[in-house]
């Protein structure tokens, strides 16, 4: 999806047939000026997406942001002043916030868990475990935010889950057929594989004929065991839970990669506010 398709549909969804609230109390001719702030610390993401709404909403506002994305934030900074027909600026309001306000919390969780990483090889991935229609918004915010993105759909890499692993009958016909599949079908793409345990761990090496092994809900003690059987043969990605608080521990056992679905599917948003002025 493009830029403007999702704005489309955001402007569509949220004003519909017309902004009646706006078009009654404000004069047509009305020219006003705000400024969005933010009300909390944490780290700006999503003013280049505010400023494409505010542009599509009407190409005659004008548009000054503040603070670039990536920078951290503390709780009075102002993001954006914008200023133009009030009627405008009024419609364009929400559609903005939300956007910033999403992506600022992405970005601000992704760089806690950034910093806690550092001093060790592992880097943060996100996962699919996004809001449909607006993944391409949330996986920049984790780029913002200085993490990893991993796959963004199921086209771009080949992922052999458990349930794939079941329903194909095992280890290594699951494996056998992904990369037979993407040898006939010429795809220049990475295949990676979920082991549960030590067990079918072996198994994945034994086989061979993958790019990663994601470590799944293992133990910090099975975890290094893993690594240290991996050694640099494959990527190693740890998942399952992790959260703010046990990433060190996780990266402490060797991994290449850490995935965690919490960057995207339960982060606070970060307040911001826009006021006039």
């Amino acid at each position: 999806m493009t830029i403007d398709e999702f704005i489309k549909n955001a402007v569509l969804e949220d004003i519909g047939e017309g902004d009646h609230t706006s078009d009654a109390c404000v004069p047509e001719t009305a020219i006003g000026r705000a400024r969005m702030y933010v009300k909390e610390d944490g780290v700006l993401a999503g003013t280049g997406i505010a400023e494409h709404i505010f542009y599509y909403i009407d190409p005659n506002l004008q548009v000054n942001v503040q603070i670039n994305e990536g920078n951290a934030v503390k709780k009075g900074d102002v993001a954006i002043h914008v200023s133009g027909h009030t009627r405008s600026i009024l419609k364009a309001e929400r559609i903005a916030l939300n956007c910033m306000q999403r992506m600022s919390g992405i970005a601000t969780l992704t760089n806690k868990v950034v910093k806690e990483l550092e001093g060790t090889k592992t880097k943060v991935l996100d996962t699919r475990k996004t809001t449909p229609g607006i993944r391409f918004l949330e996986k920049l915010a984790v780029q913002i935010g200085g993490g990893v993105n991993h796959r963004f759909g199921l086209y771009d890499m080949m992922m052999i889950k458990d349930n794939h692993i079941d329903y194909a009958g095992g280890i290594k016909e699951a494996i056998d057929n992904c990369d037979e599949y993407r040898q006939n079908h010429q795809l220049p793409i990475a295949l990676e594989i979920e082991a549960r345990d030590l067990e079918e761990l072996e198994t994945i090496l034994s086989v061979g004929k993958v790019n990663r092994i994601m470590l799944d809900n293992f133990s910090f003690e099975d975890l290094r065991r893993a690594v240290e059987l991996i050694g640099d043969k494959y990527e190693t990605e740890a998942s399952g839970n992790i959260t703010l608080e046990t990433a060190r521990q996780y990266a402490e056992c060797g991994v290449d990669f850490i995935s965690m679905g919490a960057l995207t599917h339960s982060v606070k948003s970060l307040d911001i506010s826009l006021k006039a002025y």
